[in-house]
């Protein structure tokens, strides 16, 4: 079954209705490999249904984060960018230049949430963790 039936099967569960607005944006949502803003995913979705809107987006993302299905990070400018939790703990690294976000490893966070565990007794729940900085283009730009 892919991520986005499961997702869906658990919404309805939960007693959501899936509308077919709400179908396509889970189906978007999962099928992407990068994150995406509401509007990118808006843009995705308006040619297969005239009838989605900005909102609707907007409404079924802050559904999907609250249920835990999905991870909301800040991206440039303060725009929120949307990815789905199948992939467990991630941790992600954003550019506050440009704006991309990579996905990197979060095996070597577990140290240091270990250290502050046993330090300062603060267990820290991080599932989703996003550290700012520069990317590599941005600090090195290709010659124009």
């Amino acid at each position: 079954m892919t991520h986005c039936h499961t997702t869906i099967q658990s919404l309805r569960r939960q007693g959501f209705r899936i509308t077919p607005q709400r179908e396509m944006i889970i189906e978007t949502l999962t099928q992407s490999n990068a994150h995406l803003s509401a509007e990118e995913i808006h843009k995705r979705i308006k040619p297969r249904s005239k009838t989605i809107n900005l909102a609707t987006v907007y409404r079924t993302l802050d559904l999907l984060v609250e249920q835990g299905h999905a991870t909301r990070l800040i991206g440039k400018e303060g725009k929120f960018l949307y990815a789905t939790r199948q992939h467990s703990r991630h941790l992600h690294l954003v550019c506050r230049k440009c704006g991309r976000a990579y996905a990197a490893s979060y095996d070597g966070l577990q140290p240091f949430l270990e250290q502050l565990k046993s330090t300062y007794g603060f267990q820290v729940e991080a599932e989703h963790v996003t550290l700012y900085g520069l990317c590599p283009h941005c600090i090195h730009p290709p010659n124009q």
